[in-house]
């Protein structure tokens, strides 16, 4: 049996923004709906650019900038799975 973990996800949200000189980038996230979300961490503009541009996968992005938060949510949705399959015995 095959699990699909997209029914048991966990919210993950991502943006980046300029500061007001429009000089330094940054970038922002949210997991499993927290209103504070993480730090911002700051990002190269060429960065930015491609981000508003749907040129990289989310959860890449998250891989590099929040690699701690990425760690946690693999990890909870492994155990998750886990949960799961032993419910079925499997």
């Amino acid at each position: 049996m095959d699990v699909d973990i997209q029914s048991f996800d966990i919210p993950r949200m991502v943006s980046v923004y300029p500061d007001r000189a429009g000089v330094r980038w940054w970038t922002k996230a949210w997991f499993n709906g927290k209103e504070e979300g993480e730090p911002s961490v700051e990002i190269e503009e060429r960065l930015a650019v491609l981000f508003i541009h749907n040129m990289v996968n989310k959860d890449e992005w998250l891989e590099e900038h929040y690699p701690k938060q990425m760690e946690i949510y693999h990890n909870a949705i492994e155990q998750t799975k886990e949960q799961i399959l032993k419910q079925y015995n499997i």
